[in-house]
């Protein structure tokens, strides 16, 4: 066994014993500190789920060997740093990101017992699975089916614990769904279920037909884009006691939201009331905006998919910041350009 293989294995398998611990503690490869795992309940359920986590579209890079390596790196870092839960879609590198997590866990047995393996499908891509056919939402019964065996394949794994419908289907048939969840509970394939950028409406709908409880609803959720804050789609996650998981939580702030639309204007004001905070706070301004979203009722649960260790480590430093609601309040000033009414 090479010296590189030792000291990976080593490195998981230390992080596994901290998982492992009544007590368990976030371990910071940077700098050897320890710090508690911060972790939520998903919705109205005992699964227990570390309050980021950790988002795998980006890992394959351009699935070259190196952007692999990278990518497996960086997964590494994420258990290292105490991250449990792993996000994953089909059609993410085309089902690669799938193959090269299951390299991850291959390294180390019983870390996939330690984590929360989350895969989304729903989407048919251009030209899939034969020329001329359109870009589409799916939620047919085999569509469904046929998705979740390959990501489990895919996975190296039995049993998905949370599946998401990944986008809303115009054409849902929310009973034939529901009917295709029982068979996915029933089977063993499917542990828990969810949904991705559903509408409070979408998901009142579906979850009046389906007799499992629907934990998490993922949605973009920023300082660019507050339509989740806005449109009831955080006052449903509260009242009934769902988990809000944020994609692209940096928007508007290290990288454009998704069709990002704040003006010049707006992202000056921004940037300027951040840079405050991040001095009073003594954070990065990105630290301070994911701050921001976990200060919110609703317990929203970013989603980080930086490939970078170092930064997967110090996105954890947004759980130790003491921030404050009219700190909120100025950040949301800041983005309207005028306070609230």
């Amino acid at each position: 066994m090479s010296s590189e293989t030792n000291s990976v294995t080593s490195s998981l398998n230390r992080a596994l014993l901290y998982l492992l611990d009544d007590n368990p503690v976030i371990y910071c490869a940077a700098n050897g500190s320890r710090r508690k795992v911060k972790s939520i309940v998903l919705g109205n359920s005992e699964i227990v789920s570390s309050r980021l986590v950790y988002g795998c579209m980006r890992i394959c890079g351009d699935n070259s060997r190196k952007d692999r390596e990278a990518g497996k790196a960086a997964l590494r870092a994420a258990v290292e740093a105490g991250y449990t839960h792993f996000d994953h879609a089909d059609i993410y590198a085309g089902g690669n990101a799938e193959s090269l997590f299951s390299e991850v866990l291959d390294e180390t047995p019983g870390l996939r017992a330690k984590l929360l393996i989350t895969s989304k499908c729903g989407i048919r891509l251009l030209n899939q699975p034969s020329e001329g056919l359109p870009k589409r939402y799916d939620f047919s019964r085999d569509y469904i089916l046929s998705s979740v065996k390959a990501s489990l394949q895919r996975l190296g794994i039995d049993c998905l614990d949370l599946l998401l419908l990944h986008r809303p289907d115009y054409l849902l048939n929310a009973e034939d769904v529901a009917g295709t969840f029982r068979i996915l509970k029933e089977s063993g394939l499917v542990a828990n279920f969810g949904v991705s950028n559903f509408s409070p409406s979408q998901f009142a709908l579906l979850q009046s037909y389906s007799d499992e409880k629907l934990l998490v609803n993922q949605v973009e959720i920023n300082i660019d884009n507050i339509s989740a804050i806005t449109d009831g789609t955080l006052d449903q996650c509260q009242r009934l006691k769902v988990t809000p998981m944020a994609w692209c939580p940096l928007g508007g702030v290290v990288y454009p939201a998704w069709g990002g639309t704040l003006a010049k204007e707006q992202s000056n004001r921004i940037q300027a009331e951040l840079a405050s905070q991040s001095a009073k706070y003594q954070a990065e301004p990105w630290i301070v905006i994911l701050a921001w979203l976990l200060k919110h009722p609703a317990e929203i649960a970013p989603i980080i998919g930086s490939t970078q260790p170092s930064r997967i480590a110090a996105a954890l430093r947004a759980l130790e910041l003491d921030y404050t609601a009219e700190d909120w309040y100025r950040l949301l000033e800041a983005r309207n350009g005028r306070e609230v009414p």
